[in-house]
């Protein structure tokens, strides 16, 4: 399973109508897909745009296909200042 971490700038004057289209999408994919998203954001903002972040936990395979047609059909790029840029984490293994 990975962990998805996607980061991207927004303008602070965009930021009530992303967050609508952002929550949208992450209850369909929830109903979709069984995974709860998480939207966050740096406290900060600088030169009028804030940076947030979407987490996912706990994704299959299939998931970041899932997510990219999600947010096209969200037209999250409309609303977005620059790249969504994606990360991929995975746990680390134990030792017993």
């Amino acid at each position: 399973m990975n962990d998805l971490y996607i980061y991207y700038k927004v303008r602070e004057a965009d930021a009530p109508a992303l967050a609508l289209r952002v929550r949208a999408m992450q209850e369909r994919l929830h109903g979709e897909r069984h995974v709860f998203g998480q939207l966050k954001r740096r406290p900060d903002t600088k030169d009028g745009l804030q940076t947030w972040m979407e987490v996912y936990p706990a994704t299959n395979a299939a998931f970041e296909a899932a997510l990219a047609v999600a947010a096209q059909d969200a037209a999250l790029s409309e609303l977005i200042a620059g790249v969504r840029h994606t990360e991929i984490f995975t746990d680390l293994d134990t030792c017993a």
